[in-house]
């Protein structure tokens, strides 16, 4: 039994498979990325990612350490020159498995091992994704909100129409969304304030009732002098004919009067 070995011996003895492992790593080092069976993959990525972490710190010791599992100069120098560089932000993970399914010859699992960081295309989605997401609030419009659109619109749309000023329009729509986004209590003084301020308005309305008149006769004297002065108008012609009538009877008589004295 397996219990607690953790490594997979890729049926091979330990110096055929750190030979594999170092060969690998060197390849995915310098080519930043190499198609393998899934299994290499996993025990690859076990062998590498320790280096680079390792190549974080340049110093001789690390070098050393670094080069006696590669067992290649181009490699070691590429990792500490550019790759130690890319990955200096990432605290870890520097590799990734994508899995590609299985081989025709003997049906192995097939997947492609990378460098996390080389990948322009992922980190170029990445990138444009961060940019077009939006935080959305998860309740949506309250009630108060709701209220202040809707009442906002008619209010804009009256003051147009009736050919209102841009400033008194804003005060009227500034009124609008400050009686909207009162408090239901705000509103229920609101309401008794204005039913006592009615019921004043009543009592002084029914103790000077003598003032009403004045202010209404203006109004209903200038329609009664337009009345009258049509009525004169039309009278006019009617009064003047029979007018012409008498006299020309009175001129009529006098003519018979003299006749009968001759």
């Amino acid at each position: 039994m397996r219990h607690k070995k953790k490594i997979n011996h890729l049926g091979r003895q330990k110096g055929h498979r750190e030979a594999m492992l170092a060969n690998m790593a060197a390849s995915l080092i310098t080519h930043k990325r190499i198609t393998t069976t899934t299994a290499k993959a996993k025990a690859l990525k076990i062998f590498v990612e320790p280096l680079i972490t390792k190549a974080k710190n340049d110093n001789t010791h690390a070098r050393r350490h670094v080069f006696s599992h590669l067992q290649d100069k181009e490699a070691a120098a590429e990792l500490f020159r550019e790759v130690a560089e890319k990955v200096a932000d990432r605290p870890g993970g520097y590799t990734r498995i994508i899995k590609l399914g299985n081989r025709l010859g003997d049906n192995a699992d097939m997947c492609i091992i990378e460098l996390v960081d080389y990948n322009e295309n992922l980190l170029a989605e990445k990138a444009a994704a961060k940019k077009s997401a939006s935080r959305r609030r998860r309740g949506g419009k309250k009630k108060g909100e709701e209220t202040t659109a809707e009442t906002t619109a008619p209010a804009k749309g009256a003051a147009v129409a009736a050919g209102a000023e841009p400033r008194e329009t804003e005060t009227a729509v500034a009124e609008t969304e400050a009686s909207a986004g009162e408090t239901p209590e705000a509103t229920a003084e609101d309401a008794a304030a204005g039913a006592t301020a009615e019921d004043v308005k009543e009592e002084a309305q029914e103790e000077t009732p003598a003032e009403e008149p004045k202010s209404e006769a203006p109004e209903a004297s200038a329609p009664a002098e337009e009345k009258a002065e049509e009525a004169k108008e039309e009278e006019t012609p009617a009064d003047e004919a029979p007018k012409a009538e008498k006299k020309d009877d009175a001129e009529d008589t006098a003519a018979d009067d003299k006749e009968k004295k001759e």
